[in-house]
């Protein structure tokens, strides 16, 4: 199959494109498991329907090889974030309206890393949930998700995810230890509710992305939407208690979405999601934020706006940060301490050299050429192995871009 054409490659060098059969809508969600034959197994979650999981073979990055799917069980579900650990495959699913299902996380064993069987439903379904959007999964205990739940009615529509911790060391049966939202999110709270903005910047105060890493057992990192960068306490898991929250919408558009820790030096990188078409909510950035004392997090600095920003505004569709390569602590990730991989939607992926935290350094871009049937680029997610293998995901209809990284600083 011919590659796809490429309108920017700066020491990233496509050798390698999966259409994800003919379903190529990635979503938020990317692992690898080295099985035990030596194969290197990718897990792939889609955006929309029609599929939910792509298995994929990876073990030559320039020959992936499809091999197993699962489809969504209706167009109104979508399997948009997935999160590994050992055995354990966790699946989101997200319904399009409160009252439909399946709204929750299913528990898949991946003993057979080709074929996942289902063991478990730990069902968040109810009259204001549309069930889970994120989970993510460092330690292979606890489940970190951003859901609704039966008996959680917000005071806004906008407003229906909040933090949530599953207990998995029983994996056949899922239990809910703790849970966390912003005061005044939900009915009853003796808080005001979170005023909104006006529109079209309102994307409401509710849990995008947690991130709870094996290094800091004790915190969780929350992406909070219009909320912004909020740090809460977690070693007693069944009561989250918050740290910190830097909030710097307004002035900036809201929809903070992820924030990294990198622990070895006391920095953290967070992305402002881009969600507005030909930038019209521009500046969504990555910042660096200093967070030697988590309990007051400082903005440091933001990584350079890529060049020819203007024209890419021009192509149509989102411009603006998203995702991260997150630093998953399952062999075969790669973690990056000196370096950030970063996607910007119709201006690709981006990686940027930190070796100065206060000056970040645009080291690596790629760029294909839009596809047929879409307006802009949809580069969503990122995800770097052990080998320095890296791998670009669009969510409409790019499918998986895999890429050769040449740059002279290494990737580390």
């Amino acid at each position: 199959m011919a590659l796809p054409p490429v309108r920017i490659e700066h020491n990233l060098r496509l050798m390698a494109h999966s259409d994800l059969g003919g379903a190529p809508n990635a979503g938020e969600g990317i692992a690898v498991k080295i099985a035990r034959d030596g194969r290197r197994i990718m897990y792939v979650a889609h955006e929309n329907p029609p599929m939910w999981l792509s298995v994929l073979d990876v073990s030559d990055p320039r020959r992936p090889q499809l091999i197993w799917q699962l489809p969504l069980p209706h167009d109104q579900v979508r399997g948009n974030s997935l999160a590994l650990r050992g055995d354990l495959l966790l699946l989101a699913t997200q319904v399009s309206r409160p009252g439909l299902q399946p709204a929750g996380l299913h528990v898949y064993d991946v003993g057979n890393p080709v074929e996942p069987r289902k063991i478990s439903y730990f069902d968040t379904a109810g009259p204001h949930s549309q069930g889970v959007h994120l989970v993510t999964f460092m330690d292979g205990r606890y489940a970190h998700i951003s859901t609704g739940a039966p008996d959680f009615q917000p005071t806004h529509p906008k407003d229906h995810q909040f933090y949530m911790i599953v207990d998995l060391a029983d994996p056949t049966k899922p239990q809910e230890v703790g849970r966390w939202w912003l005061p005044g999110q939900r009915v009853g709270d003796a808080a005001e509710p979170p005023v909104h903005h006006p529109e079209p910047m309102d994307t409401g105060f509710r849990l995008h992305h947690a991130l709870c890493y094996p290094e800091r057992p004790d915190r969780v990192y929350l992406g909070y939407i219009d909320a912004g960068l909020i740090i809460l306490d977690i070693a007693d898991k069944s009561r989250p208690e918050m740290l910190s929250r830097l909030d710097y919408h307004p002035p900036l558009p809201g929809f903070t979405h992820t924030a990294v820790p990198l622990f070895e030096r006391d920095l953290l990188i967070v992305t402002d999601e881009a969600t507005g078409d030909e930038g019209f909510d521009w500046p969504k950035r990555l910042w660096v934020r200093d967070m030697r004392v988590d309990s007051n997090p400082v903005m440091i600095a933001s990584v350079p706006t890529p060049e020819g920003f203007e024209e890419l505004h021009r192509v149509g569709g989102r411009i603006g940060a998203h995702n991260l390569h997150e630093n998953e602590p399952e062999p075969g990730s790669a973690k990056l301490v000196r370096t950030v991989a970063a996607t910007w939607f119709s201006a690709g992926l981006r990686i940027y050299d930190l070796a100065d935290p206060y000056r970040p350094e645009e080291i690596a871009a790629f760029l294909p050429e839009t596809p047929p049937g879409q307006r802009g680029c949809r580069i969503s997610d990122v995800f770097v192995d052990d080998r320095g293998v890296v791998y670009a995901f669009d969510r409409a209809k790019g499918g998986m871009y895999v890429l050769e990284y040449s740059g002279s600083r290494p990737l580390d």
